[in-house]
């Protein structure tokens, strides 16, 4: 017995050929252009087969007859039992005209082909779009009931049907799979779409909250999905049964699951958040189209739909499928496949192998250089506040990862002191004195700075002054107040504003300012460290705003409680746990990698969250630990005193333990 097979180099294709040589002494002949000759080996090597049984046949899609040789159709003529058709452009986003080339006109031309060569039987492997966005349930022997076929995709596939039913004239079956995914034995895939377009969302989800947390997801309509390999198992024992001439197969899941159940059934594979709570998505169609095409039209509203959707990873066209009103009958497949053994495997029980070889394999982050040094190889990076803590440290992240990196002190002995160090470890800092609290002195620093280095193409304003001290005895320190606000904020300032210019004429820059947790917590006893930082937050969102569309981008982190020289003198923070610097440094590394709008911690955000839903009890918390934890010996003026811990502070420090402040 002999095939003829279009798209064996596809993703369903290929495994249908390796099936079908399963059979001893068959041959397949596969269509392939001549620009992809260079993947015959590889073919069948994956297919176990050597030339004799895996023959090759050069043509084209797009052209008459497949575009094969006048010898070759004589050579094929008579011999081929079996013509199966699966070449088609399975892109939802692809334009119009290439998929009504492939889609429609491929078909018209595989038809032909199958005719010239005399093939017994055509097999068209079409798709559950062929319904178009049909209200109901759409059975196996409907065809021309198809509505709302506006989409390319739909129509197009609906279309080549139409060219298999009224112009084949040789027997043919039309096989419809559902949405497609990969195998449910090893999880393999080849592309990104359906319910992977969710899992990017997901992940973040992951990364983002805790698993215990309740989530809300959208019910939306039912959805059909199958695994390749019953896709594939179906296609060949179907393909083989007496009396199928002018029949549909719908391969589908007959039960079929609800889109917010395909969410929450990839959630739990992914040890994401679960989704118990659904909101209707029909509730996003009683927006009347005129409305949202005219919405769509302003420019502003477009750039901030396009924003949302990249920043969650979905396609844009993602919500016109979430309310997919078709469901399947597949009795007649059923039926012809009972006894077979060939059965859809339910989703539960192998969403978790797609995930894990998505995340593995095609998770889109793996193909983009994350690394330290391919962001950062050869940039100009300003650590401010450099020569000791989080600043050195991030300095050795940068430096290593080969970014020209210069650092900033008053303190010119500790500069050199850092410079000697990072020589020690293979590579080296470009060091500059300056107190950037003097507005002069900071003028004259970044006029070097354009002058030796042409600007820089990162900026961490890590350099700042923190007091801990309560505001009943700050009332005769006002100077605590002024100098804060001086370095934290005008500071920071007066550097990134010199810097900025020289950003904007490359049109690219990256700023990362240190904030603190405790803008997020309102931590008491810093009020003066606290509101300096929130300033420079403030001022961030604002500048976030004004440069998003010219290439520059700000990251704000609220860093936790870190172990450095500037808490040493709060003999309390001994006893509380906090961030080795190095660990800082790893935040500020991936905040110049991945360039998120904000890095916090869950312990930050969460009380981000208390103070906006529950300011009372916000208050009543922060007022608690105000008093459990008094002012230190330093605070008080008491240089030779140490604080210590009451009970009910130590009983909660050990609470807490492992959690960063």
């Amino acid at each position: 017995m002999q095939y003829f097979v279009t798209g064996a180099t596809g993703f369903i294709g290929k495994r249908l050929v390796a099936k079908l040589l399963e059979r001893k002494g068959l041959v397949v002949h596969f269509l392939i252009r001549k620009e992809s000759e260079h993947k015959i080996a590889g073919l069948r090597e994956y297919w176990g087969a050597d030339a004799a049984h895996a023959v090759p046949v050069l043509g084209d899609l797009t052209a008459r007859k497949l575009g094969v040789a006048a010898g070759d159709i004589r050579k094929l003529k008579g011999r081929v039992d079996h013509c199966w058709h699966l070449a088609a452009v399975y892109d939802l986003s692809a334009d119009e005209e290439s998929q009504v080339a492939v889609n429609i006109e491929g078909t018209r031309d595989a038809v032909e082909f199958a005719k010239a060569i005399g093939a017994e039987h055509f097999h068209h492997v079409s798709s559950i779009a062929a319904a178009g966005l049909y209200e109901g349930v759409f059975r196996e022997d409907m065809f021309e009931e198809a509505e709302n076929c506006d989409h390319p995709y739909f129509m197009t596939k609906h279309e080549s049907e139409r060219i298999v039913r009224k112009e084949a004239r040789l027997p043919w079956t039309i096989h419809r799979p559902a949405m497609v995914v990969g195998d449910s034995r090893s999880g393999e895939m080849d592309k990104i779409d359906g319910p992977y377009d969710f899992f990017k969302l997901i992940q973040r989800m992951r990364q983002l909250l805790p698993p215990w947390l309740p989530a809300v997801g959208l019910e939306g309509g039912r959805v059909n999905i199958v695994p390749v390999d019953f896709v594939v198992e179906a296609l060949v024992y179907l393909g083989h049964k007496p009396d199928i001439d002018k029949h549909c197969f719908h391969l589908v899941d007959p039960v079929g699951y609800r889109v917010g159940d395909v969410l929450d059934i990839f959630s739990r594979a992914a040890h994401a958040p679960r989704m118990n709570l659904f909101v209707n998505a029909a509730l996003l169609g009683i927006i009347p189209k005129s409305v949202k095409k005219g919405l769509m039209a302003i420019a502003p509203v477009r750039r901030i739909r396009n924003a949302v959707m990249k920043d969650l990873g979905l396609p844009e066209d993602i919500l016109t499928f979430v309310n997919y009103p078709t469901r399947f009958d597949s009795r007649e497949a059923q039926a012809a496949l009972d006894g077979s053994g060939i059965v859809v495997p339910n989703l539960k029980d192998y969403a978790w192998r797609l995930w894990d070889y998505w995340e593995r394999h095609l998770d889109p982050e793996l193909q983009i250089d994350r690394t330290l040094r391919g962001t950062l190889g050869g940039k100009v990076v300003l650590v401010t506040g450099g020569s000791s803590g989080i600043g050195l440290a991030a300095a050795h992240k940068f430096a290593e990862a080969g970014a020209t990196t210069l650092i900033c002190g008053r303190d010119r002995d500790k500069l050199d002191e850092a410079c000697k160090a990072a020589k020690a470890r293979g590579c080296q800092f470009v060091a500059y004195t300056v107190d950037i609290a003097d507005i002069a002195d900071c003028d004259r620093f970044v006029g070097l700075l354009i002058q030796n280095h042409g600007g820089v193409d990162f900026l961490i304003n890590n350099a700042g002054r923190s007091i801990r001290r309560a505001i009943e005895s700050s009332y005769e320190r006002f100077h605590d107040y002024e100098r804060t606000m001086q370095l934290n904020y005008f500071g920071s300032l007066r550097v990134t504003m010199g810097l900025l210019p020289g950003m904007v004429a490359r049109h690219r820059g990256h700023v990362v300012n240190i904030s603190s947790i405790g803008v997020l917590t309102n931590a008491p006893r810093f009020s003066a460290y606290v509101a300096s930082k929130a300033a420079l937050d403030a001022w961030t969102r604002c500048a976030s705003s004004e440069f998003a569309d010219q290439g520059i981008s700000f990251t704000t982190i609220n860093m936790p409680l870190v172990r450095t020289p500037m808490i040493a003198p709060t003999n309390l923070y001994n006893n509380v746990p906090a961030l080795a610097p190095e660990q800082a440094a790893d935040m500020i590394a991936q905040a110049c990698i991945f360039k998120p709008v904000r890095v916090a911690t869950r312990l930050g955000i969460a009380g981000e969250v208390m103070h906006a839903l529950l300011p009372r009890v916000a208050q009543i918390a922060m007022n608690t630990s105000f008093r459990m934890f008094p002012d230190s010996s330093a605070a008080k003026g008491d240089k030779s005193g140490r604080a210590g811990l009451s009970p009910d502070a130590f009983a909660m420090q050990q609470m807490m333990r492992g959690t960063h402040f």
